[in-house]
C-alpha cells in the first residue's frame, strides 16, 4: 500500500527526507499526515520520525543548507525548515517515566518501539518518502473501520499523559465511526483515570476541548464525556445535551461548525476552567445574557448583527429542543439591514443631556415595536 500527494512529493518535503537519509539514516513521515491522506483527509503538517540522534539531525540539515530549530531538543524532536514550510523531525523513542502530563524518554533506533510509545494505532502508521506503508502495530484495519484505539493498554497509554482522554474523544468525533460507539477498552481506561484531567493546565484542556468541538458532528462524543464524567470533572456544571439538536440547526441554518457557539449550548460561560481569550469570554457573556432575554429575532438583528442573532436564535431552539423556524433568521438580518432613523440633532434643543438620552431610547422601542415601519416624521408627530 502507498499513499501519496503534494505534502509528500513537494520538492521542499523530498529535500528534507534526502537530507535526513543522506548518511544512510531511516526517515519516515508519521501521525496525521498519513492517517489523513489514507483517509483521503487534507493533510496540514508533515512529521518525520527517524533513528537519527538530534545531534546528527542538526548536522544532516547543516550539511543539506536546512534551517533546524531545536523546538524540543530534549525530546527528540528539531524543526526543519523546507522552504519556508516547517517539518517536525522527532528521534525515534520510547517513553521510560512519566507523571501524566511530561515523558522522561529514551531514544531507540526501533521503530517498532517508536510505534507503541504512541496514542492510537490509527496514529503509528509510517510511510517512507516513496509513500510506502509501514504498519508496525496492525493500525490499518482500525483506520478503515474508523475505530478510535489506544495501543495496547488504554490505562497505560493514559497514564503516560492525560490529555489523551480528551485526545480520544477527539479523534472519535474526527476520525471515528458513530456507529460503532466508543471502543469499551478505551471507556474502561478513562474510567479508572478521570482524577488525571485535574492535573492538565487550563490551556492543554482547552487547546484539545476547541479542536473537539470544530468537528463537524461532535454530538456523540461530547455526548460520551458526560456519560463517562469527563465533561463533568473538566466543566463542571456542563451539559450535553443541546449539543445534538445545535448541530442539526446549523446544517438547517447552513452554518459551519463555530466551537464557541457549540460551548454556550453546552453552557460553558464561565471562563475558570477555561483559558480563553477576553473576546470569547466577551462573546459567551452576551450569549448567556441574550439567551434569556424577550430580545425578538428582529430585536436581536438590529442590536447586535445578524451573526449573534442567529447564533443566539440556534443557541434558543437547541437548549427547548424546538424547530427552528426559517422566517426568524429572515427577521433578523431584516432587523440588522435596519438604521433608526432619528438622530439627536432632531430632538435638540427641546431635549438635553439624560433627557435626550431617554427620548431617543423611548422613540427606538417604539419604532422597534412597529416592526421598523414608523418613519421619521411618524415619531417626530
Amino acid at each position: 500500500m502507498k499513499v501519496s500527494g503534494d505534502w509528500l512529493e513537494a520538492p521542499k518535503t523530498k529535500a528534507v527526507f534526502a537530507a535526513l537519509t543522506a548518511q544512510g539514516h531511516i526517515a519516515l513521515a508519521v501521525g496525521g499526515c498519513v492517517r489523513n491522506a489514507l483517509m483521503g483527509v487534507p493533510v496540514t503538517d508533515v512529521d518525520i520520525a527517524t533513528n537519527a540522534t538530534p545531534d546528527i539531525v542538526l548536522k544532516l540539515a547543516e550539511d543539506a543548507k536546512l534551517k533546524a530549530v531545536p523546538t524540543g531538543i530534549d525530546h527528540g524532536t528539531i524543526t526543519l525548515v523546507s522552504e519556508g514550510t516547517g517539518y517536525e523531525v522527532t528521534t525515534f523513542r520510547a517513553d521510560t517515566e512519566t507523571d501524566g502530563r511530561h515523558a522522561v524518554v529514551r531514544f531507540s533506533d526501533d521503530m517498532h518501539a517508536d510505534a507503541a510509545r504512541r496514542d492510537f494505532t490509527m496514529n503509528a502508521i509510517y510511510a517512507d518518502a516513496t509513500g510506502k506503508v509501514l504498519d508496525p502495530l496492525n493500525g490499518l484495519p482500525d483506520l478503515e473501520a474508523r475505530h478510535v484505539r489506544f495501543i495496547g493498554d488504554a490505562k497505560a497509554r493514559i497514564t503516560e499523559d492525560y490529555l489523551r482522554i480528551l485526545r480520544f474523544f477527539r479523534f472519535a468525533a474526527w476520525y471515528g465511526d458513530p456507529s460503532l460507539g466508543f471502543d469499551a477498552d478505551a471507556l474502561a481506561g478513562i474510567a479508572d483515570t478521570l482524577d488525571g484531567l485535574n492535573a492538565l493546565s487550563k490551556e492543554r484542556v482547552t487547546g484539545e476541548l476547541i479542536k473537539l468541538l470544530s468537528a463537524p458532528d461532535p454530538s456523540p462524543a461530547v455526548g460520551s464525556m458526560a456519560q463517562t464524567g469527563v465533561l463533568g470533572t473538566i466543566l463542571p456544571g456542563c451539559d450535553s445535551r443541546a449539543v445534538a439538536p445545535l448541530v442539526h440547526l446549523e446544517g438547517q441554518a447552513g452554518l459551519g461548525a463555530d466551537p464557541i457557539r457549540r460551548l454556550a449550548a453546552m453552557g460553558a460561560f464561565g471562563g475558570d476552567h477555561l483559558r480563553l481569550s477576553k473576546k470569547t469570554q466577551t462573546r459567551l457573556a452576551l450569549y448567556q445574557t441574550l439567551i434569556s432575554t424577550p430580545e425578538h429575532p428582529a430585536e436581536l438583528g438590529y442590536r447586535h448583527g445578524p451573526d449573534i442573532a442567529t447564533d443566539v436564535i440556534l443557541l434558543r431552539a437547541a437548549m427547548l429542543e424546538s424547530p427552528l423556524e426559517p422566517k426568524v433568521l429572515k427577521d433578523a438580518q431584516t432587523g440588522a439591514d435596519r438604521t433608526f432613523p432619528i438622530k439627536p440633532s432632531d430632538l435638540m434643543p427641546d431635549y438635553a443631556g439624560a433627557a435626550l438620552g431617554k427620548k431617543l431610547r423611548t422613540l427606538e422601542e417604539k419604532w422597534i415595536s412597529s416592526g421598523f415601519e414608523l418613519t421619521k416624521a411618524d415619531l417626530l408627530r
